[in-house]
C-alpha cells in the first residue's frame, strides 16, 4: 500500500461497493450483529447474503451494536500508519453510537496522530458518497484540513430514500424517528422513507411495491434538480433485480456521471428487513 497524506476510514453501514474501498484504500469499521448467542462482525464474519437468507427462516430477532473500542483503535491505528494524517467518516449519530466510540478514539491518539471524525449524518451509500468524495480528495493529494472540508461540504449535497416492505424491523430496533406515524395505518401499502437531519423519517406511502419504487426515483429527481454532476448509488436488502433495474432507469434519467449497485449492510438491514430498496444520490459536489 502506498502512502499517503490523509488516510479514510468509515464503517461498515456505508457498505461501499469493494472495487471502491481497494481502489481508494479505505479502511472499514466493522459493527456487530448479535444473533443469539453468536457475534458477527459485519461484512466480515457475515455477508448480506448470509444475513438475509438466515433473516428469512431465523424466528430470533438479531440486534446490532458499535464495535468495540479496541476494534476502533486498531482500525484508525492501522490507517494512521499508512498516511500523515486520518480522516474518519460514520454514520449518523443519531442512528448509532458508532461516531461517538470513534470520537472516543480519536482523543486518545490525537497525542501521536492528527485525525478529525465527521459525522455524515447518514447511513449506507448517503455516507458513502460522503466518504468517496474525500477519499478522492485525500487521492489526489489534497491537505488535511482540505479532506475534512470536503466531507463536511458533501454532506447536505448527498442523501437516501428508500422504501421498506415493513416498518416492523425498523419499529423492533427503535430506529423509526417520524415514521411512528405510519404504524397502524398502512394495511398493504408500502413508506417510503428518507434520511433527514440524521434520523430516518416519513416522506409517504405507495399501495404497491412497484409503485414505491417508482415514487423513490421522483422523489430523487425532485431533490437533484438543477444540481449536477449528479451520482446515483441503488441499494438493496436481498432485491438485487430491483435495484439494478432502478439504478438503470434512474442513471439515464438523471443523467448521472456515475452509479453504483450497493446492498444494505447486516447491521442497517436488522433495522429495515429484507426486500428494501432505495437510491442514494450525490448532487452538485
Amino acid at each position: 500500500m502506498s502512502a499517503r497524506s490523509v488516510a479514510i476510514v468509515t464503517d461498515s453501514t456505508a457498505y461501499m461497493p469493494k472495487e471502491l474501498l481497494d481502489e481508494y484504500q479505505i479502511h472499514v469499521v466493522s459493527n456487530v450483529v448479535n444473533w443469539g448467542t453468536e457475534s458477527y462482525r459485519d461484512g466480515v464474519e457475515l455477508t448480506p447474503t448470509q444475513f438475509y437468507e438466515r433473516l428469512k427462516t431465523d424466528p430470533t430477532q438479531p440486534t446490532t451494536a458499535v464495535a468495540s473500542l479496541g476494534e476502533i483503535r486498531d482500525v484508525y491505528a492501522k490507517a494512521a500508519a499508512t498516511a500523515e494524517a486520518v480522516v474518519g467518516i460514520h454514520l449518523s449519530h443519531k442512528l448509532s453510537g458508532t461516531y461517538d466510540a470513534a470520537e472516543q478514539v480519536r482523543r486518545e491518539m490525537l497525542a501521536d496522530k492528527r485525525i478529525e471524525v465527521v459525522n455524515s449524518l447518514g447511513t449506507a451509500m448517503a455516507t458513502g458518497f460522503v466518504v468517496l468524495a474525500a477519499a478522492r480528495a485525500a487521492a489526489d493529494g489534497a491537505a488535511f484540513e482540505k479532506v475534512i472540508q470536503t466531507a463536511r461540504n458533501a454532506i447536505p449535497c448527498c442523501g437516501v430514500v428508500f422504501t421498506v416492505e415493513t416498518l416492523e424491523y425498523l419499529r423492533r430496533g427503535g430506529r423509526i424517528g417520524g415514521a411512528q406515524a405510519f404504524i397502524g395505518n398502512l394495511m398493504d401499502v408500502k413508506p417510503i422513507l428518507e434520511l433527514r437531519d440524521g434520523r430516518v423519517e416519513p416522506v409517504e406511502r405507495a399501495r404497491t411495491k412497484k409503485k414505491a419504487v417508482a415514487r423513490v426515483l421522483e422523489l430523487i429527481t425532485e431533490r437533484v434538480q438543477g444540481r449536477s454532476p449528479v451520482r446515483l448509488a441503488t441499494i438493496h436488502a436481498a432485491a438485487h433485480d430491483e435495484a439494478a433495474s432502478l439504478l438503470e432507469t434512474a442513471k439515464s434519467k438523471l443523467g448521472a456521471v456515475e452509479g453504483f449497485l450497493a446492498e444494505v449492510s447486516p447491521t442497517v438491514g436488522v433495522h429495515t428487513g429484507p426486500g428494501t430498496v432505495g437510491l442514494a444520490w450525490c448532487a452538485g459536489m
